[in-house]
């Protein structure tokens, strides 16, 4: 489905009384009536595409829309295949928590962290732990000595409701 702002006028929904007309090829056809540009676009059996439309005159490419619009799609797939997707595992905690099963925690976060994901911790706190919020800091703060070696800390301890969040990133390599 083509969005509104994606839409571009061409041929007959032109309604400029005169255009900067340009052909594919680079050459200038110069400022000219719409009637000429649709009978140029005619005679090289090509489109009239509105480029520029907030121009003084609005500027008009003679071109193949079909070939055109194919190139496009096929850049913005490209850009989209080389785009790096981010993924965030979370690992929560609670303030009661053993060193054991901290330690169990870390260790898959610094998997995570190796295999170049983003880890968040979260500490909930439940009735009663809500009067003491330093507690989650705490908990936080013993789990970040054990995770700097192969992350950088991107969001310090703090309170976001009844959660207190920690954001870890993976460090970069430099070997890259």
């Amino acid at each position: 489905m083509i969005k509104k702002q994606d839409r571009v006028q061409m041929n007959e929904e032109i309604r400029v009384p005169e255009v900067r007309c340009v052909v594919d090829g680079g050459e200038a056809l110069g400022v000219v009536t719409i009637q000429e540009a649709m009978a140029k676009a005619n005679e090289l059996g090509l489109d009239l595409v509105l480029i520029s439309p907030d121009a003084k005159p609005p500027v008009a490419k003679i071109m193949d829309y079909g070939k055109f619009h194919y190139q496009e799609e096929k850049k913005k797939k490209e850009a989209r295949k080389k785009q790096t997707k981010v993924e965030v595992k979370e690992i929560k905690l609670s303030v009661k928590i053993a060193e054991n099963d901290v330690s169990y925690k870390v260790k898959h976060a610094r998997e995570f962290l190796e295999e170049g994901k983003h880890v968040h911790f979260r500490v909930f706190l439940r009735g009663r732990e809500m009067a003491h919020p330093e507690a989650a800091v705490a908990v936080l703060n013993r789990v970040w000595p054990m995770v700097e070696d192969v992350g950088m800390m991107y969001k310090t301890p703090a309170m976001e409701g009844r959660y207190c969040n920690m954001m870890v990133h993976p460090k970069k390599d430099e070997k890259k």
